[in-house]
Protein backbone atom coordinates (compact mmCIF):
# COMPACT_ATOMS: atom_id res chain seq x y z
CA UNK A 1 0.00 0.00 0.00
CA UNK A 2 2.57 2.48 1.01
CA UNK A 3 6.43 2.84 0.65
CA UNK A 4 7.60 2.74 4.24
CA UNK A 5 10.86 2.90 5.23
CA UNK A 6 12.49 2.64 8.64
CA UNK A 7 12.91 6.39 9.12
CA UNK A 8 8.97 6.65 8.41
CA UNK A 9 8.25 4.50 11.25
CA UNK A 10 10.66 6.17 13.57
CA UNK A 11 9.52 9.37 12.84
CA UNK A 12 5.96 8.21 13.47
CA UNK A 13 6.62 6.61 16.62
CA UNK A 14 8.47 9.70 18.06
CA UNK A 15 6.09 12.44 16.62
CA UNK A 16 2.86 10.67 17.77
CA UNK A 17 3.02 8.25 20.47
CA UNK A 18 4.19 9.32 24.20
CA UNK A 19 5.14 5.31 24.63
CA UNK A 20 5.52 2.46 23.20
CA UNK A 21 4.83 0.38 25.94
CA UNK A 22 2.59 0.55 27.29
CA UNK A 23 1.37 2.10 23.76
CA UNK A 24 -0.15 5.10 24.53
CA UNK A 25 -1.10 7.65 20.82
CA UNK A 26 -0.65 10.99 21.45
CA UNK A 27 -2.69 11.88 18.62
CA UNK A 28 -3.69 10.09 14.87
CA UNK A 29 -1.79 11.50 12.11
CA UNK A 30 -4.34 13.57 9.63
CA UNK A 31 -1.59 12.08 6.79
CA UNK A 32 -2.38 8.72 5.24
CA UNK A 33 0.56 7.54 5.36
CA UNK A 34 1.73 7.95 8.95
CA UNK A 35 -2.06 6.92 10.09
CA UNK A 36 -0.63 3.63 7.98
CA UNK A 37 2.16 3.19 10.02
CA UNK A 38 -0.13 4.25 13.33
CA UNK A 39 -2.69 1.93 12.64
CA UNK A 40 0.16 -0.82 12.01
CA UNK A 41 1.84 0.02 15.24
CA UNK A 42 -1.78 -0.31 17.18
CA UNK A 43 -3.01 -3.25 15.22
CA UNK A 44 0.02 -5.62 17.26
CA UNK A 45 -2.06 -4.90 20.51
CA UNK A 46 -4.36 -7.40 18.97
CA UNK A 47 -3.59 -11.38 18.50
CA UNK A 48 -3.93 -13.04 15.37
CA UNK A 49 -5.12 -16.15 17.09
CA UNK A 50 -8.19 -14.87 19.00
CA UNK A 51 -11.39 -13.17 17.88
CA UNK A 52 -12.80 -10.22 20.34
CA UNK A 53 -16.36 -8.68 21.16
CA UNK A 54 -16.61 -5.12 20.69
CA UNK A 55 -16.31 -4.39 24.37
CA UNK A 56 -12.94 -6.16 24.18
CA UNK A 57 -11.88 -4.28 21.40
CA UNK A 58 -12.98 -0.99 22.74
CA UNK A 59 -10.96 -1.68 25.77
CA UNK A 60 -7.55 -2.16 24.40
CA UNK A 61 -8.09 0.70 22.41
CA UNK A 62 -9.35 2.76 24.84
CA UNK A 63 -6.26 2.25 26.55
CA UNK A 64 -4.09 3.23 23.96
CA UNK A 65 -6.42 6.51 23.32
CA UNK A 66 -9.36 7.77 24.52
CA UNK A 67 -10.80 8.14 20.92
CA UNK A 68 -11.13 4.30 20.79
CA UNK A 69 -14.33 4.64 18.46
CA UNK A 70 -12.37 6.15 15.62
CA UNK A 71 -9.61 3.78 16.47
CA UNK A 72 -11.75 0.88 15.73
CA UNK A 73 -13.44 2.26 12.83
CA UNK A 74 -9.80 3.23 11.20
CA UNK A 75 -8.36 0.02 11.61
CA UNK A 76 -11.34 -1.73 10.31
CA UNK A 77 -11.16 1.03 7.10
CA UNK A 78 -7.46 0.21 6.71
CA UNK A 79 -8.42 -3.10 6.86
CA UNK A 80 -6.02 -4.25 9.53
CA UNK A 81 -9.01 -5.29 11.53
CA UNK A 82 -12.20 -7.27 10.25
CA UNK A 83 -15.80 -7.64 11.61
CA UNK A 84 -18.78 -9.68 11.46
CA UNK A 85 -21.80 -7.31 9.94
CA UNK A 86 -23.25 -7.29 13.67
CA UNK A 87 -20.03 -6.05 15.22
CA UNK A 88 -20.49 -9.21 17.11
CA UNK A 89 -16.95 -10.81 16.39
CA UNK A 90 -13.84 -8.89 15.19
CA UNK A 91 -10.49 -10.38 14.31
CA UNK A 92 -6.71 -9.68 13.33
CA UNK A 93 -7.20 -9.05 9.65
CA UNK A 94 -3.72 -7.95 7.94
CA UNK A 95 0.01 -8.88 8.81
CA UNK A 96 1.28 -5.68 11.20
CA UNK A 97 5.22 -6.80 10.22
CA UNK A 98 5.31 -4.29 7.45
CA UNK A 99 5.15 -6.71 4.88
Amino acid sequence: MYEITEADRIKTEQGFFESLDPLKLKELPSKAKKKYIALQIIAKAFDENLQYNEKQVNEILEAIHADYVTLRRDLIDYGFLGRERDGSRYWLKKSTDGQ
